[in-house]
């Protein structure tokens, strides 16, 4: 692994541009299934659905296998073939709304490297700030993992069981089309999830992989639902365990006694924590 390389890529920026518009907000309600009014200019966006907008528009020549951007450009080209959203830290200063204008500034600030019972590691931190006409509204700090190719020979990371005092829980049945209309959504062309002959028999998963990035918004989706009234100041997430459209998984969270902190986590049908989250409100 050339991290001398891959370092010099530490301190590179990228400036998008976008505006958010009402059509993927109200489709992204319809993909989970709420029964919200049509958007219009000036409503709030949801916390998290700003990864509605600044959509990777990589031309069809430009991606690779498995259905990313081939490597290299702004993120750097590591040389490992599984790719991961991992988790991240966002802290929402003041609201994004409908029809406004708004931008993304984004840098590379960290990229590390580290052996891992299962082979090389590379670890990339991407920070973003998000702004409207009024300044800065997002704050985000976003974890990606490069990993080989598991061998038959290595260990399996032992499951962590999940927390059994929720509060609030809803079950999630994370069929095909519910993929797939979160990957039209998000452009995501990443193979794994959409694409069954090529996630097993390439990647050599069970089945096809619930995106991340989806288990995060269904989380604070469900704190959207208990607490509709109460607004996000900062919301953190951990990926722990890959989820997959074979069996249906869980979201859950509780608020705790101060009264501010509500924490969230994924459980998947054994009761296996998938990922793990906590929500500090206003």
């Amino acid at each position: 692994m050339d991290m001398p390389y891959l370092r010099e890529w530490l301190g590179r920026t990228e400036s998008r541009s976008d505006q958010v518009t009402a059509t993927p907000i109200a489709a992204l309600s319809a993909t989970l299934d709420r029964d919200d009014a049509a958007p219009q200019n000036g409503d709030v966006l949801p916390a998290l659905w700003h990864w509605l907008y600044f959509l990777p528009l990589h031309r069809q020549s430009e991606l690779g296998p498995d259905g990313h951007a081939a490597r290299g450009g702004f993120l750097p080209p590591v040389p490992l073939p599984r790719r991961m959203w991992a988790g991240g830290r966002l802290q929402f200063h003041q609201p994004l709304r409908v029809g406004e204008a708004i931008s993304r500034e984004s840098q590379i600030v960290d990229v590390s490297h580290k052996e891992g019972r299962s082979g090389s590691l590379v670890f990339v931190l991407v920070r973003h700030e998000i702004s409207n006409p009024a300044g800065i509204a997002i704050t985000e700090e976003h974890d990606i993992v490069y990993r080989d190719t598991p061998r038959p020979d290595d260990p399996v990371p032992r499951p962590q069981a999940a927390p059994a005092d929720h509060a609030w829980s809803r079950e999630i049945h994370p069929d095909d089309v519910l993929l797939f209309r979160y990957s039209a959504l998000t452009f995501n062309g990443h193979r794994i999830h959409y694409d069954r002959r090529y996630v097993t028999e390439v990647e050599g998963y069970p089945g096809l992989i619930v995106h991340g990035p989806l288990i995060a918004t269904l989380l604070m989706d469900l704190l959207r639902r208990n607490m509709p009234d109460r607004a996000v100041r900062q919301f953190s997430f951990r990926a722990v365990k890959p989820v997959f459209d074979i069996a249906s998984f869980s979201v859950c969270g509780r608020l705790e006694d101060d009264g501010k902190t509500v924490r969230l986590w994924a459980k998947d049908v054994d009761g296996w924590l998938t990922m793990e989250a906590s929500a500090t409100l206003a």
